[in-house]
């Protein structure tokens, strides 16, 4: 075992956990910086450093998650960009595909463009869809666009030309003209940022890759330098939206891979704990200060997808949103956090979020300035959250000022007290929470019946057992050190690092040849990126999405090791064919089969956990201290006991109602849940009888 230090930047607290040579964990939460958000990370590593008499020069790896790429594009606050494209291509970003997230919506407003029409520029060149040249690159009209360029005062630059994921020869140039004009400028290519077909999400992607670059080049930069400078002279890695590690240099040239960086780390860390308990389905549940992350584990690994929106307009609906193309762990992320904030809208419901209170100012109960109610404002007034046991460092709740704020944002609209409208603020949160989670299974086809949950986040244990009601679950698991569980997943992930590219072929004329230099020269690429962390022993995954011809979207086919050969097309079709008859229940006959994006992920091995047997019954623990909270199963507020996690030993149960305290989170149990105690340190919560009914 080596030192090693795990940091999570989240929108309100920012989380960091060193690893002792033992195996054990010391950790913290301090306030999130927004405007340097490298100050709160420092903070917190010399804090655990303090406590636990460690020198920085001895930790060996320090491994960082970030929201700051996703909060740059939501918020709109990038550099100042240029997109190039092909000739006629202008507007692809802005005229997106036919798909409509509201089909009969006549007036639909469709998410603004990341780069305006005033900052699109064109060039002529053009490739057909087999990277042959149709129109030469024009060098006179590249160099005089650059001279455009350089008097629009612009930091980054994107290049996008139609068909480059076959030929990136002509982007290549264009990027070789610019610096030689341009030295300085952030150049970023949709051939390298995301070689794949459907130009609207490959332009949308590399637009967001140079919107971001400037500013994350310079915080990692900044962020690298401190820590050196505070003698900490170890490599720092970064976790990509994947779930693996990637280097400082890798995430400042591609940094839309970190845009669900925080995130990925917690479903890591719920995909180990999911082998460690031998739970081979897992509903993942992340709750932050911020934002709630949901996502579903099987067979101990997060389904993965190869694209994803950001900022979506619409809650729930695909396509309201910015699409990226890159790898990126599947999963639901909704503006339900302890810092969301309540409102009252027209009709008179009770609203939650988008928006937060974050770090700045705050919920009102913090005393740091802030007005509006929040969720964790509701949990003050309901007993769940105490002064005396709230274990965030220089914050001291006032249950008055969350009071006011309840009366002010939420009562007074609708003639409610401050306790009855904290009861509706949290069970509108839960039931937006839980639907997220039913939705997130019906897109995925699941059914969750028979999953379980593991929760963890600074507010998932406070809520997570009303959404074991509300979703009919049976089993929860909070583990240890569940408040930072995404910084501890960040200890847990290997190097990894999937390359992508589009090439098609077909059954009918399999390109043999083609295949086996695609997949070569793909393993390659992943590969280099991971040896720049790590020289141990990996893991390589081939993948190719299929689809019948006529069909406009491809499902995933997962490859075997070797090279193909004349048999090729026919084995390939066989695996299609099943693969189609998993996801649909029958498959097509007689149609042709494309193959269109191929897909290499290598990894670290990383060692499988020590198993655990769950206990389900225990001795009682009795509390000493009570007071009073707000229990859904009565509807009432009553005694509660109040219980120390870490007086709590394996094999002891703990009785609902009741709130179990730790330094950086809450369990929150009704009256008709147990937790037992297990001998790994998590807690396993469930209903005293699955057959009672629950108000939901």
């Amino acid at each position: 075992m080596t030192l090693r230090i795990g940091a999570d930047v989240g929108g309100t607290f920012t989380d960091v956990v060193l690893e002792q040579a033992t195996g054990g964990y010391v950790s913290t939460k301090v306030l999130t910086t927004h405007e340097a958000p490298e100050l709160g990370i420092l903070d917190g590593i010399v804090q655990i450093a303090t406590e636990a008499n460690v020198n920085l020069a001895d930790v060996e790896q320090i491994i960082h998650g970030t929201t700051l790429a996703t909060n740059a594009l939501i918020e709109r606050r990038g550099a100042r960009t240029a997109l190039v494209t092909t000739n006629g291509f202008r507007d692809v970003i802005e005229t997106r595909t036919e798909s409509r997230f509201e089909q009969y919506d006549l007036n639909i407003v469709l998410p603004q463009p990341l780069i305006s029409r005033a900052d699109r520029y064109v060039i002529n060149e053009r490739l057909n869809a087999r990277g042959e040249v149709l129109i030469p690159f024009d060098e006179t009209e590249a160099r005089t666009l650059i001279r455009q360029l350089a008097d629009g005062g612009y930091e980054s630059v994107a290049v996008g030309f139609i068909h480059s994921y076959r030929n990136p020869d002509h982007e290549r140039r264009f990027r070789d003209l610019l610096r030689e004009t341009l030295p300085d400028i952030a150049c970023s290519l949709s051939s390298e940022v995301s070689p794949q077909m459907r130009e609207f999400e490959r332009f949308n992607t590399v637009c967001a890759n140079a919107y971001v670059q400037p500013l994350m080049a310079s915080y990692l930069i900044r962020l690298r330098d401190q820590l050196q400078a505070r003698g900490a002279t170890c490599p720092l890695y970064l976790i990509h939206s994947g779930g693996g590690l990637m280097s400082v240099e890798s995430a400042a040239e591609f940094p839309v891979r970190l845009v669900e960086s925080g995130p990925a780390g917690g479903a890591i860390f719920a995909a180990d704990l999911a082998a460690r308990y031998g739970r081979d389905r897992v509903l993942s549940y992340d709750m932050g200060g911020t934002t709630a992350k949901i996502a579903l584990i099987e067979h101990f690994t997060p389904q993965t997808a190869k694209t994803f929106e950001v900022d979506r307009t619409a809650r729930f609906k695909k396509g309201s949103g910015m699409p990226i193309s890159i790898p990126v762990i599947e999963m639901i992320e909704i503006g339900a956090g302890g810092g969301s904030i309540a409102s009252v809208d027209q009709l008179g419901q009770i609203r939650i979020g988008p928006h937060s209170a974050g770090s700045e100012p705050g919920p009102a109960s913090y005393g740091l300035g802030g007005i509006d109610a929040t969720v964790t404002d509701a949990n003050v007034q309901l007993g769940r959250l105490h002064p005396d046991t709230f274990g965030a460092k220089n914050i001291d709740l006032s249950p008055s000022l969350a009071g006011e704020a309840i009366i002010a944002s939420v009562g007074r609209h609708l003639g409610m007290d401050a306790d009855t409208a904290a009861v509706g603020i949290s069970e509108v949160v839960d039931e937006n929470m839980a639907n997220a989670a039913r939705v997130h299974a019906v897109e995925n086809g699941k059914d969750l019946s028979g999953y379980s949950m593991i929760a963890f986040g600074g507010a998932g244990p406070i809520h997570a057992g009303r959404l074991l009601d509300k979703l009919g679950l049976d089993e929860l698991l909070i583990p240890e050190a569940a408040g930072v569980g995404s910084a501890v997943g960040f200890l847990r992930a290997p190097f990894a690092y999937e390359a992508i590219r589009s090439f098609y072929t077909s059954t009918a004329g399999f390109d043999v040849d083609g295949a086996n230099r695609v997949l070569s020269e793909l393993e390659q690429e992943a590969m280099s990126f991971v040896r720049q962390g790590t020289d141990a022993e990996v893991v390589i995954e081939r993948q190719v999405s299929m689809r019948y011809k006529g069909q406009g979207w491809e499902i995933p086919v997962r490859l075997d090791d070797g090279t193909f050969d004349e048999m090729a097309s026919e084995l390939l079709g066989s695996q299609f064919t099943k693969a189609y008859e998993e996801f649909f229940g029958r498959a097509i006959d007689d149609l042709t089969i494309e193959a269109v994006s191929w897909s290499v992920r290598v990894a670290s091995v990383v060692a499988l956990p020590e198993p655990v047997t769950l206990r389900t019954e225990g001795t009682e623990f009795a509390a000493d201290h009570h007071r009073t909270i707000y229990d859904p199963v009565t509807g009432e507020s009553g005694s509660a006991g109040v219980v120390h996690r870490s007086a709590l030993n394996p094999g002891q149960q703990v009785n609902g109602p009741a709130v179990i305290v730790e330094e950086q989170t809450t369990t929150v149990l009704a009256s008709h849940h147990r937790a037992v105690m297990q001998s790994d340190g998590a807690l396993l919560v469930y209903r005293a009888a699955a057959s009672q009914e629950v108000q939901a």
